[in-house]
């Protein structure tokens, strides 16, 4: 049975791995292990664990009591097909409510996964707290081809 637990310094070769396939693809953005280590120490790192391997992750940034992303939401192939996005997205959405924040953004190339976990789109313009602390330092912010996707929780 896949369970769902804050992510622990031990897990950081395992994140890496998977994001780092992503990223590859142009899916995702490149998180370095440094990163990753920050991400876990700051208890903002999820992972999808089952026999004390990890499947997928995910992280959730915090820009203000209104804002926080879900960032880093991957599944390594082998784990693909059984629902374990589904559960990271809905811990992320636990803690983001835990947090007493309004809304959660993703922006992604997924919009019909997140359409299931209740996500609708919006446009990136009326997020200027991530546009202007991550979006201008992307490659893409000129012509970004992510759709902005929120859920208010």
């Amino acid at each position: 049975m896949v369970t769902i637990r804050k992510a622990r310094p031990a897990d950081v070769e395992s994140i890496y791995t998977i994001v780092y396939d992503y990223a590859l693809q142009g899916l995702m953005l490149h998180r370095t292990r440094e990163a990753i280590r920050q991400e876990i120490e700051a208890e903002a790192m999820f992972v999808a664990e089952e026999a004390s391997l990890i499947y997928g992750v995910a992280g959730i940034t915090v820009f203000d009591p209104s804002l926080a992303e879900i960032r880093s939401l991957a599944v390594n192939k082998s784990g693909q097909g059984k629902g374990i996005g589904s559960k990271l997205v809905a811990k992320i959405i636990e803690e983001t409510k835990q947090r007493r924040i309004e809304k959660l953004l993703s922006l992604t190339y997924q919009v019909p996964f997140f359409e299931k976990c209740g996500f609708h789109i919006t446009q990136k313009e009326t997020m200027p707290q991530k546009v202007w602390k991550d979006c201008i330092h992307c490659a893409k912010f000129t012509n970004c081809d992510e759709v902005a996707m929120v859920v208010y929780v």
